[in-house]
């Protein structure tokens, strides 16, 4: 019973924190109070766009929000949406040539999203979950 406890308390804290992030960085994108999120556009997709790098951040910041939500109310699909959208974000900064720190930051967490993703179905199909097979 333990350990049904454990990986739900996980699942909630990462539940939360795959809602909350991309949420406040989404909405972030309209203000700049965090960073300048124009700085991470790659320079050639920026030249390539029909409109100002700061309108596609505002655009990026309603897709972050609805991925946020989308976690907060289906993290089984929301998590999948979020390791899929933090993959892209990495790649396209891979491809720039720049902020590999972040990068790879952001691989790390669409690997979370992703378990998120995966644990939600074992948590919310309320499946039990012995000792055996949770550390296997």
């Amino acid at each position: 019973m333990e350990t049904n406890q454990t990986i739900r308390s996980v699942f909630n804290i990462m539940k939360l924190t795959y809602g909350i992030v991309p949420v406040v960085a989404g909405l972030d994108k309209f203000t700049n109070l965090l960073t300048n999120w124009e700085q991470y556009l790659h320079p050639g997709m920026a030249s390539m766009l029909p409109f100002a790098p700061h309108t596609f951040m505002m655009i990026v910041g309603i897709i972050e929000i609805v991925a946020g939500l989308l976690v907060l109310a289906k993290p089984g699909i929301g998590g999948y949406v979020v390791a899929a959208w933090l993959t892209l974000i990495a790649l396209t900064l891979l491809a720039s040539g720049n902020y590999f720190d972040v990068a790879v930051r952001d691989l790390v967490m669409a690997i979370g999203a992703f378990s998120l993703a995966r644990i939600s179905k074992v948590v919310l199909a309320g499946k039990t979950v012995d000792a055996k097979t949770a550390y296997a």
